[in-house]
């Protein structure tokens, strides 16, 4: 993997289509393998954590290929219910395939997922989802086995956290479970309506009103042709690096309402927003303003992904900004590799306290995860000189082609090989 050379300073002018969601996939395709027909996920991304779902798919026995951005999925004739401890270890979203592989076959073996360093993910509360709805489960020694001795049965489920992941477990495993399914405290990311809509376009039943989420279980779900959504975070990296370095894009494919937290953190950046059924314009004079206090929640609220690329802006800005991270705890690793780039960053625990720099220098930095990865991106498009970041395997999980998307809005930006 190579390394991505920046050289900073440059306004950055023009338009950028954004790419189909990673988070919005995910389940999709989980959910596919559920399915007795074929699938077709279009507006699909090419990253390298579609490619270990691909892989996981083949493992599970069925046919999954990829090709101009349309995901096919046949189903298995033999449906398999173990994952590879290999292939868990490669992607954080692995236990995506819980449910699905246990309503599909009455069985689930996995071992704890891994991927990007944020913390700790504990999958405790969907463990509870699929216990009550009648499967056993024994979680020893890093792996998970669930077994149900009867078809999965409806019941009322309440979580403890509004976990976007175990929402959308038992989302899938209950839309085949006999009766009725209520799930209270769920998720309402839009990734989690894109997973109903889908399921209903499937044949499942699944209403939702809010925090709550209604389903009446079906025998069996059909295939279908079915479009992702855009990828709201992608939509924000590029918004935080032209914040940075001031400019004017316009985002295709963006969906505002999907922001609307993000949107108002750029808002009260100095950003000038204006969107469309079409996508989002965005203009920017820097130098940012402060945040006095931002601090990311569940949907409707800030997202944790977009933390990261916010601290990134806030290093810039004319004062003193402070973020607060109540999802992840290792959330702001990338505060040591900002600071190598001049930033004057302090982290206590779980809250950052940014000092806003005007100018911050190139710099080799490394990145720790996904979005830390591209808020070093977007720091480093606006950084005097020359940066280059390493460890780009990690922005490869979510980006398809993060040094063409910079580039086609003016971003100095290339890949850099380095010989052993």
């Amino acid at each position: 993997m190579a390394d991505l050379a920046v050289i900073g300073g440059k306004r950055l002018i023009g338009e950028i289509k954004v790419q189909g969601s990673k988070n919005g996939v995910l389940p999709l395709i989980s959910a596919a393998y559920l399915c007795d027909g074929p699938v077709k996920l279009t507006n699909c991304p090419h990253l390298s954590d579609i490619d270990s779902c691909i892989e996981i798919l083949t493992s599970l026995g069925c046919d999954a290929t990829l090709e101009n951005s349309v995901m096919s999925i046949k189903p298995a004739s033999d449906p398999g219910y173990t994952i590879d401890d290999a292939l868990m270890r490669r992607m954080r979203s692995s236990s995506i395939f819980l449910g699905a592989m246990l309503a599909k076959t009455g069985r689930a073996e996995i071992t704890y997922p891994g991927g990007c360093v944020l913390g700790c993910r504990p999958l405790d509360i969907h463990l509870h989802g699929l216990r009550e709805l009648g499967a056993n489960v024994s979680d020893s020694g890093g792996r998970i086995v669930c077994v149900a001795e009867k078809p999965l049965k409806g019941a009322k489920i309440s979580f403890s956290f509004p976990s976007v992941g175990a929402t959308q477990n038992i989302m899938i495993a209950a839309s085949t479970a006999v009766g009725h399914t209520t799930i209270i405290n769920a998720a309402q990311e839009p990734e989690v309506e894109k997973l109903a809509e889908f399921l209903n376009t499937c044949g499942a039943k699944i209403n939702l009103r809010g925090s709550v989420i209604s389903i009446d279980g079906v025998k069996k779900l059909s295939g279908c042709e079915f479009e992702n959504m855009p990828d709201r975070i992608a939509a924000a990296t590029f918004m935080a690096a032209t914040a940075i370095c001031g400019g004017e894009i316009y985002i295709r494919g963006a969906v505002a309402s999907d922001m609307d937290s993000v949107l108002s953190a750029f808002e009260t950046c100095g950003g000038r927003i204006f969107s469309g059924k079409d996508g989002i314009y965005f203009r920017f004079k820097k130098p940012p303003k402060p945040i006095p206090t931002l601090r990311t929640m569940p949907f409707p609220g800030f997202p944790t992904d977009a933390q990261p690329l916010l601290g990134a802006v806030l290093a810039y800005a004319t004062g003193t900004s402070t973020i607060i991270e109540t999802i992840f705890e290792n959330r702001f690793k990338y505060a040591d590799e900002l600071n190598r780039m001049g930033a004057n960053m302090r982290v206590y625990d779980r809250t950052a306290i940014i000092e806003g720099k005007r100018v911050l220098q190139g710099a080799e930095v490394a990145a720790s995860d996904l979005r830390a990865g591209a808020a070093l991106v977007a720091a480093a498009l606006g950084a005097e000189g020359k940066s280059i970041i390493h460890n780009t395997e990690y922005i490869a999980r979510g980006y398809e082609d993060i040094q063409r998307d910079f580039a086609a809005i003016g971003g100095r930006i290339w890949k850099e090989y380095i010989e052993d």
